[in-house]
Parts: C-alpha cells; structure tokens; sequence
C-alpha cells in the first residue's frame, strides 16, 4: 500500500480518538449544524471531483460530529444501506480505475 494512502487513512483515526478524549462540553446547537454543513458541502466537493476516499473520510467525520452533537439522521432501511453501500463500492472502483489507468500512463512515459 503506497505511504500516502496509509496516512491517509490514519487521519480519521487520529481525529476520531482526540474528539472522544476530549472533555464532554455542552452542545453549541448553532456550532453544530454549521459544522455539519461544512462538512456535507465538503463531501459534495470531494464527490464532484471524483475523490472518493476523501468523501468517505468526511462522511466518518461527519458521522462523529452527529454523535457529539446528538444530531443522527434518520435510520435507513436495510435495502437503502445496501444501496447506498453499493454505490460507494461502485465510486471507489471507478477511482481505481482512473488511478491504475493513470500509473500505466506513468510507466509507459507519456
């Protein structure tokens, strides 16, 4: 696994566990919601330019702010999981795709 990708993916390991060593303070309901926008917005970007990794790690980090802020979307059927699940395997192959397609335009020189 390539060096940059490993630390990619410690990233919201770090800010996970520093976010639940941090004392439990009260919920600033306004701070909350705009940093939930913030992070969907985040989430569009990264989608729109085809960074599926980044999405994700932003959709973990926004998945935590929802916990603190005890601001949970409503739960999905199982079949809306499976679904949204399938998309997001199907994004990532695309990703990999380009990535893979990109190395072979590396190697041969172009």
């Amino acid at each position: 696994m390539h060096p940059l990708l490993n630390c990619l993916l410690v990233i919201p390991i770090l800010l996970a566990t520093s976010a639940l060593a941090q004392p439990s303070n009260p919920v600033d309901e306004a701070g909350c919601k705009s940093e939930e926008a913030s992070l969907i917005q985040e989430m569009d970007i990264a989608q729109a330019r085809g960074r599926m990794l980044q999405r994700r790690q932003l959709a973990e980090q926004l998945a935590a702010v929802q916990l603190r802020c005890g601001t949970h979307p409503p739960v999905q059927s199982r079949e809306a999981g499976i679904a949204r699940l399938q998309k997001e395997i199907a994004d990532l192959r695309k990703e990999l795709d380009r990535a893979e397609t990109d190395l072979r335009k590396l190697r041969q020189g172009l």
